[in-house]
């Protein structure tokens, strides 16, 4: 067993741990935040996208101890206290939720896309040399490690588009 400690969703937690336990399994088995999905356990389908020290990766693809010390935000820690987040609050008036189950990583990816963007960080379909602008081009490029079985691409772009435009 192995001792690691972590923020997640603004709460400090120390636990011990098998070092072969992902931090998907660390939320979901051991913290009781199911919110990241286990789809395809190889990091192909993005329903376990959290948001790690800002950056967004798939849980299911990170062992918890190389998480030590690292702080966490999951779908569960995007909302405060009294509202959605914005992008919740869109993905609704969008009907971008569809099934749901990729809804959480969904979430955790466009806010990790945005913080990129915002950033200045080029994707794949960002003319060289220069800065990427918020276009539904881009954002369907840094969402494609996303699958939605629904199909719901249309509405989540919409959402997606609605917030990074109004930030």
């Amino acid at each position: 067993m192995t001792k690691v400690r972590l923020t997640v969703n603004g709460q400090p937690w120390t636990v011990d741990i098998d070092p072969r336990v992902t931090v998907l399994d660390l939320l979901r088995e051991h913290l009781g935040l199911t919110g990241a999905k286990k789809g395809c356990d190889r990091g192909q389908c993005g329903a376990c996208t959290v948001l790690r020290d800002g950056r967004r990766v798939n849980s299911c693809l990170v062992l918890a101890v190389s998480a030590d010390g690292s702080e966490i935000v999951s779908v569960e820690g995007l909302a405060g206290d009294s509202d959605l987040h914005p992008l919740q609050r869109s993905f609704l008036d969008h009907d971008a939720y569809q099934c749901g189950y990729c809804t959480p990583g969904q979430l955790c990816s466009a806010v990790g896309a945005l913080a990129e963007l915002e950033a200045g960080w080029p994707s794949a379909v960002t003319d060289k040399g220069s800065t990427p602008t918020l276009e539904p081009e881009e954002i369907r490029e840094r969402m494609s490690g996303n699958l939605c079985r629904c199909a719901a691409y249309v509405n989540i772009v919409a959402a997606v588009y609605e917030v990074g435009r109004s930030a």
